[in-house]
């Protein structure tokens, strides 16, 4: 069984950039399937790697072997000599930048928690080292335990917290692999903390659904407005699953555009001059 999920971008188009899918609680690499293709299809280079194990013990070394395992999984990303689809794509050390990690749920802590750490330490980081970062469906400190399931919640209650998507419910349901009740898993403090106060000085697309009963959305603002590139897009309508959710086509717009940007120096390609709406 093979570590990743690839999707590639379509042959013959030059390779814009390589997105590294963190899962969270509960979740399997298929899980990502729909997102994977539809940025893949916009000619990035997508690959989805297991979801994080981290508990309350050592956080620091279990971030250690978390960002060894995220720079494995950049490795030879970019093709055979460098190329994707048969085309130079300008990769840099056998991987394409822009490199963004993208999180949901705890892979959106150990992301930020990961980041922010390296940001601190004084030192080089050691290792892939990200030119930005999605966080996506971040848990809140007083819900990160799952409080909005309970221990006696249903499957129905858990998919109800997750998506009101049917293709989505549907998709998890069907996945044997998806670990069910894992939203009541209580996620440890420390990571909460580390995650919530980075200081990553990297470009940060924060996403949160608002209606998410797992995210705390002032803490969101506070972490927003303290990061030095940090944007905060709340999805009307959007529950904990924001990436999979009913609103999917649009949030993975608002992946592309923050993709775009980011290759654009974080200038805007499209600026609204005048709108009725």
């Amino acid at each position: 069984m093979t570590e990743y999920t690839d999707h590639h971008a379509p042959e013959g188009l030059r390779t814009r950039g390589t997105v590294i899918v963190v899962p969270g609680r509960g979740e399997t690499r298929d899980t990502y399937t729909r997102l994977g293709r539809r940025l893949a299809a916009d000619a990035y280079r997508v690959r989805v790697v297991d979801a994080p194990d981290i508990d309350a013990d050592d956080l620091d070394g279990q971030l250690a072997d978390f960002g060894a395992r995220l720079t494995a999984a950049g490795d030879g990303t970019a093709g055979e000599n460098g190329t994707e689809g048969g085309t130079d794509n300008g990769a840099e050390g056998g991987i394409v930048r822009p490199v963004v990690f993208l999180g949901a749920d705890t892979g959106a802590l150990a992301v930020a928690a990961l980041v922010g750490a390296s940001d601190t330490a004084g030192d080089a980081p050691t290792g892939l080292r990200p030119d930005a970062v999605v966080l996506a469906g971040l848990p809140g400190h007083a819900t990160g335990a799952g409080g909005a399931i309970g221990a006696a919640g249903t499957w129905d209650d858990e998919l109800d917290v997750r998506t009101s998507c049917p293709a989505h419910r549907g998709r998890l349901t069907d996945d044997t692999q998806v670990r069910r009740g894992a939203l009541g898993e209580t996620v440890p403090e420390a990571l909460l903390v580390a995650a919530h106060g980075s200081e990553a000085d990297v470009p940060a697309l924060i996403l949160v659904g608002d209606a998410d009963p797992l995210a705390d959305h002032d803490a969101l603002v506070r972490t927003a407005k303290s990061l030095p590139r940090a944007r905060l897009s709340t999805v009307r309508g959007g529950h904990h699953d924001v990436l999979n959710d009913l609103q999917h086509r649009s949030v993975a717009a608002e992946i592309v555009t923050f993709l775009e940007t980011l290759r654009n120096e974080l200038v805007p390609l499209i600026a609204v001059e005048t709108s009725d709406w």
